[in-house]
């Protein structure tokens, strides 16, 4: 017995050592943000009030500090495993691989040391776009009820995310008329470039700089965390539309490539975040502007010099900033060169193009640049738009699907005209069927010629249709053709595009537009003004600007026409100047248009002058968050009546029933 009892000793001191070590590792993992935020949903519905500031707060700390920590053990994964160059040809490919391998298995182990094992913070889909739209914010501007100037905060922090949320901004209105609550209590808890436009418009400079400065480290920080996460995983397109196997490197070019096009896509997702106060374009030019300004009143004249030279690199030669460049150097005896980071910015984003370009030519991807750099050729940069990096040519799907005309054809880029996309029996059905569901001014708030006077158009949703089929005013099978073309040209146009991710819906209309009969004399107006898809058209200033309240989240739009026997009505594509047309479209049954929604692609409808024109317009999105709520819902009635077989029955249903 005592020969043991150092041996039991031992285990038990080894026992609490390891217990201890497990609950000191345990202390520090990192709470798993999608759990805090379903306590604190569980909380509201309890109305425990104080449990969901607790957890709703815990879990955009969380959420942050997840963040933070994998750009942080990228970066110095990255630095610790170095791609070197070897003296021996032979052994640089293993060394690259093997410093792809070390950089992966540093990176797991840096994260798990800080924040427990990944596994724990995989969350689901749903859960991350809530925290991409704030939604949590939205819980406590309502938990904070005896702090109005937090729940102000909240609630204007969710409402730049949300702006079309109408209810929030009837509750900022009321908020404002609050006792105590200053308007300095309105601010985004995500953007203090917001604060520093209102210290500046106060004329308290030196807070102003204060805040700019803060904002300019943010966009930047934001920046390089933008960058690490797109080392993450990618979705890919099938490679179908090689008809052969792909190489390894070809592979392996291709996911480079894609990664390499979402870095340079960061300055789209940094300038498009809510908040953000102009054009994608001016975004960060914006900060050194203010900033110029603002150092100038505050007597600080070298650093206005320097942020105005900053400004110039990306809107060379612009007058106004010219002169206060030359002010400042009358004022200083000398001249200050731009900001650092803002010209290796520049460069840095001048090197991806080059990079972008030579990829597209070598994997015969369609390529479109949007940004217009310096006729020196040097790092200076004018920002219209950020690149574009477009494939098309993928396969049709189906076999009777013609392709008619390409880009090239249509005289532009992202365009494509298809024949044959449904049969005449079923442009007959569905036109039968716009007869009887449509009506005056649908989608246009009940405005029976919302386009012009000498026209009625008339519109139904997928799911009214469906709802009149289960009530038995139209053949149900009808309903459920409207909803099975609407999704084959879904598929269609993402697999020609070639899209590496889902192709949402974003809202589907059957339409008519008629012409009223004593009114087509003299008509020199259109059916359907020029305009484009995801933007707000500025012929004047050759420009698209890309900002409420225009449909920014949409993508890609198509056209499906079920008739051509009608008098005008062709379908144009102009130049941003909206009156040079590029390419004209005459309607039949069975064709289809379909394009990218951006500026790229201003478009519109000749006036109808005798008959009925009728078509499936679509528009979608590839962001989850601005899926068509409507057509979830026809998705579980599909569901619904497939799983019961009842499409070839008689239903027997109440029609005061509801969907």
């Amino acid at each position: 017995m005592d020969a043991n009892a150092p041996v039991s000793t031992a285990t038990a001191a080894i026992a609490l050592l390891l217990h201890a070590c497990l609950l000191w590792r345990a202390s520090r993992a990192l709470q798993p943000y999608d759990l805090l935020y379903q306590s604190g949903v569980e909380a509201f519905y309890s109305s425990d009030y104080s449990g969901v500031v607790r957890y709703m707060e815990e879990a955009l700390s969380s959420y942050s500090q997840l963040r933070r920590t994998k750009v942080r053990c990228a970066l110095r994964c990255e630095e610790q495993h170095p791609v070197e160059e070897e003296e021996e040809e032979s052994a640089s490919e293993l060394r690259f691989f093997y410093t792809l391998l070390r950089r992966a298995s540093c990176l797991g182990e840096c994260v798990e040391r800080s924040v427990g094992a990944q596994s724990v913070h995989r969350v689901s889909e749903d859960v991350t776009q809530d925290f991409h739209r704030r939604i949590p914010y939205n819980f406590l501007q309502l938990a904070y009820r005896k702090q109005p100037d937090k729940a102000v905060a909240a609630a204007h922090t969710y409402f730049q995310a949300n702006p079309e949320h109408v209810e929030m901004g009837e509750h900022l209105e009321q908020y404002k008329l609050l006792e105590g609550v200053k308007e300095e209590d309105f601010i985004d808890r995500e953007a203090p470039f917001t604060m520093g436009v209102k210290h500046y418009d106060s004329g308290d400079y030196e807070k102003a700089i204060e805040h700019f400065e803060e904002a300019l480290l943010e966009y930047f920080n934001a920046d390089v965390e933008c960058r690490v996460l797109c080392e993450g995983p990618q979705k890919f397109a099938d490679n179908e539309h090689l008809h052969y196997r792909p190489s390894l490197y070809e592979l392996i070019s291709d996911h480079l490539m894609q990664v390499l096009h979402c870095k340079h896509e960061c300055v789209r997702d940094l300038a498009t975040r809510p908040g953000r106060l102009s054009p994608m374009e001016n975004y960060l030019p914006l900060h050194y502007d203010y900033l110029q300004f603002a150092y100038f009143k505050a007597n600080k004249v070298s650093e206005a010099l320097e942020c105005a030279q900053s400004y110039l690199l990306f809107h060379k030669g612009e007058e106004f900033m010219m002169e206060n460049m030359e002010h400042y150097r009358e004022v200083l005896g000398h001249d200050m060169k731009p900001r650092q980071e803002a010209d290796w910015y520049l460069r840095r984003h001048l090197q991806e193009l080059q990079l972008l370009q030579l990829g597209s030519e070598n994997l015969g991807m369609e390529y479109t640049e949007g940004v217009r750099w310096n006729e020196s050729g040097g790092t200076t940069v004018s920002f219209t738009d950020v690149i574009m990096y477009l494939r098309h040519g993928g396969p049709l799907l189906y076999s009777n699907v013609q392709l008619v005309q390409k880009s090239e054809d249509l005289n532009g880029s992202q365009r494509v005209l298809l024949d044959n996309v449904i049969s005449e029996d079923e442009c007959t059905e569905l036109k039968d069927l716009a007869h009887s569901v449509t009506m005056a001014g649908d989608g246009y708030r009940g405005k029976m010629s919302p386009h012009t006077p000498n026209e009625k158009f008339e519109g139904a949703t997928v799911l009214k249709t469906l709802q009149y089929g289960y009530e038995g005013r139209i053949p149900l099978r009808s309903a459920r053709l409207f909803y099975d073309v609407s999704e084959k040209a879904r598929r269609i146009i993402e697999s020609y595009f070639m899209l590496n991710t889902t192709l949402h819906f974003s809202y589907t209309h059957l339409v008519c537009r008629t012409a009223i009969q004593g009114q087509q004399e003299h008509r020199n107006d259109l059916s359907h003004p020029i305009h484009a898809d995801n933007c707000l058209l500025d012929p004047e200033a050759n420009e698209c600007w890309k900002e409420p309240p225009a449909y920014t989240y949409r993508d890609y739009s198509a056209l499906l026409y079920l008739n051509g026997d009608f008098d005008g009505g062709e379908f144009i594509f102009t130049e941003m100047d909206a009156k040079t047309v590029t390419a004209s479209i005459k309607p039949k049954c069975g064709r289809m248009v379909g394009f990218s929604s951006g500026g790229e692609n201003p478009h519109g409808v000749r006036a109808v002058t005798n008959g009925q024109r009728c078509a499936v317009a679509l528009w979608f999105t590839l962001d989850p968050l601005f899926r068509e709520l409507e057509r979830l819902q026809a998705d579980e009635v599909i569901q619904s009546l497939d799983s019961q077989n009842s499409w070839d029955q008689e239903l027997n249903i109440n029609p005061k029933d509801e969907l």
